[in-house]
């Protein structure tokens, strides 16, 4: 059995805009497999905690900043421009933004480099 989870506010609001924009199961207000006909209002809209498996295991991961601040995970800010991102290494310095940005300008450095010394 998995632990509590409750949400602050903020963190309430930024759910509601994943599930209206990103769950599967809300339709115009309603939890699709909870309706049997007469309509049933989205349990994870109305809740202050972590209660909906499916949002949980499917919308919530889609947004990697929210789902590291609920669930208490480290969080790092980028070199390059400051965003918070969640690092997919223990060496990731630099958000997925800017990470190709950052090699692209490293990789020709190197190369401008190897050329003049040849």
């Amino acid at each position: 059995m998995s632990q509590r989870v409750e949400l602050t506010p903020s963190q309430r609001r930024q759910c509601n805009r994943l599930i209206k924009k990103l769950c599967a199961n809300y339709d115009d207000g309603n939890c699709l497999p909870l309706d049997e006909g007469d309509g049933c209002v989205c349990v994870q809209m109305i809740s202050l905690s972590l209660i909906c498996k499916y949002f949980r295991n499917a919308v919530l991961p889609s947004d990697k900043e929210l789902f590291a601040d609920i669930f208490r995970q480290r969080t790092y800010h980028c070199v390059e421009c400051g965003a918070a991102f969640v690092p997919n290494s223990n060496r990731q310095k630099y958000c997925p933004a800017c990470s190709k940005r950052v090699h692209r300008r490293q990789k020709n450095e190197s190369e401008r480099k190897r050329r003049m010394d040849n």
